[in-house]
């Protein structure tokens, strides 16, 4: 599969939601309810198949780390840029932090790392981190923002889980694991469709969320903005993983699979998680098409010149 087959789809799918909304096929609230569908139901069915299948032993943890430094790096840098540059309130931050840093590890990681790297053990690690890691912090942020006076509650922050469905999933994909549970077969096959849902739905849901029938109170995206996250995104994130792989002496094939990994667009769910808290979807939803368009040209270079 090349580079250009692997962004193919994202982009048709996402222009097959904005057609339909367009075209008032799936009427007004159709962002809103295909996003709940992939927030509550086919996402976490996916995340749980895929690290209770995932095994937990032969990380190499150097190269994670240094993915790691990179995501700190540039979700930090966004989180504070949101504010301190473009007058983000609290809500919005956190989305504007994801939108630079989470990257896209599902369906363009798994065709791109299999095309460049030849092999997704890497990215799998780098699946764990994200959504084990990086989404429980800016969920539980996202759910703080929910307290009308703003209190961080023990008991809130520690019954999430339970009540946030793609953590929830996540734990106990783990849970299962490691200890080499396997749900019933009709079980997983049940989940397996609502898995295969997952992506072109939110995909469906994205485009459809570019077509606005009624003006949005939220505020636009400014063209500012866009070009800051892409280049935090597809410029310095990569740069930072390479920085990183070279400070920790990783060898060549390793710092290319942080690199292309950290350079890969940000991920759909963050424009899933902005929908679900009615937060910084203007921003979410443009960083996915915008990223997702210039990586091309930004992976390939990078493989072209670590490869």
């Amino acid at each position: 599969m090349s580079l250009v087959s692997a962004f193919v789809p994202i982009w048709i799918l996402t222009a097959v939601g904005y057609a339909a909304c367009r075209r008032g096929l799936l009427g007004e609230a159709a962002a809103s309810v295909l996003g709940r569908f992939v927030f509550h139901l086919a996402m976490p069915s996916a995340l749980f198949l895929t690290l209770s299948r995932m095994p937990l032993s032969g990380f190499a943890g150097r190269a994670l780390l240094a993915f790691a430094v990179s995501t700190v790096a540039v979700v930090g840098s966004g989180w504070a840029g949101a504010s301190r540059l473009f007058g983000r309130g609290p809500g919005e931050r956190p989305v504007w932090g994801m939108a630079a840093g989470y990257v896209n590890s599902a369906n363009l990681g798994i065709p791109i790392a299999s095309q460049v790297l030849g092999d997704v053990s890497f990215l799998a690690e780098v699946v764990l981190l994200q959504v084990l890691v990086v989404a429980p912090v800016i969920l539980v942020v996202l759910d703080r923002r929910r307290d009308p006076a703003g209190r961080v509650r023990v008991g809130r922050i520690t019954s999430l889980p339970v009540r946030n469905p793609v953590i929830l999933a996540s734990l106990l994909g783990v849970a299962c694991s490691a200890a080499g549970l396997h749900p019933p077969a009709v079980v997983d096959a049940s989940l397996t469709l609502l898995a295969a849902a997952a992506v072109p739905t939110a995909l469906v849901a994205l485009g459809a969320s570019l077509h606005r029938t009624a003006p949005s109170r939220a505020e636009p995206a400014r063209p500012a903005e866009l070009a800051a996250i892409t280049a935090l995104k597809l410029v310095a994130q990569p740069l930072v993983g390479y920085a990183a792989g070279l400070a920790l002496h990783l060898s060549a094939p390793q710092v290319l699979a942080v690199v292309v990994c950290a350079g890969l667009p940000t991920a759909q769910n963050t424009f899933i998680f902005a929908q679900e808290y009615g937060v910084g979807e203007a921003v979410a939803n443009r960083a996915v098409v915008v990223t997702t368009t210039l990586s091309l040209a930004t992976l390939a270079a990078a493989a072209a010149l670590l490869g």
